[in-house]
């Protein structure tokens, strides 16, 4: 199984949602605000399909790849989760890199922020995507889904509702480690 992007990217917001989607329980069909980022995607920058590529390869799908700059253009709604962002298009780097594509950089782009931000991939970062691919992998091939953010966290995510359904907002289900970051 290839690690995907999404993967990579649920791993920097929630473990849980991580194992949820890995293991086939997949609420983004049913969400508004994923819809609205595909919209985003789809509307914001009609022109590009005729000049970059949108690549797919050993699992990731890069939105557009600048072949002749050999720079990748991520598109996201909101820089709310802007660091997991950042680390999945350092991922996205990083596969085309094991594929022997060299000097790879990125561009965040927040269209509705009218914001940018470039990506590179340092040596530290290659080392702790390596640690982080084991994290992932361990993660979804357990048979224990992770304990759940607290429900602050929660807000805005497609597994919310399924997370959160009957139980009681005071319980505390997550453990500290579980907030820590990577």
């Amino acid at each position: 199984m290839y690690i995907t992007g999404t993967h990579f990217n649920y791993y920097m917001i929630c473990k849980r949602k991580l194992w949820l989607f890995a293991n086939g329980i997949t609420m983004e069909s049913t969400s508004e605000l994923v819809s609205l980022g595909k919209l985003i995607h789809e509307t914001t920058y009609p022109q590009r399909s005729e000049r970059f590529k949108e690549v797919e390869i050993k699992g990731i799908k890069i939105d557009f790849y600048d072949q002749k700059n050999k720079i990748i253009h991520e598109i996201k709604k909101s820089d709310k989760r802007q660091e997991a962002h950042i680390w999945q298009l350092k991922y996205y780097i990083y596969v085309l890199e094991q594929e022997g594509i060299e000097n790879v950089s990125g561009i965040l782009e927040y269209p509705k922020l009218r914001k940018t931000e470039e990506v590179y991939l340092s040596d530290i970062d290659r080392e702790e995507i390596k640690l982080i691919m084991e994290k992932i992998e361990i993660i979804i091939q357990s048979d224990d889904c992770p304990n759940k953010l607290p429900r602050t966290k929660c807000r805005n995510c497609s597994y919310s509702d399924f997370c959160w359904s009957g139980e009681d907002d005071n319980k505390k289900t997550y453990y500290e480690k579980d907030l820590l970051p990577v």
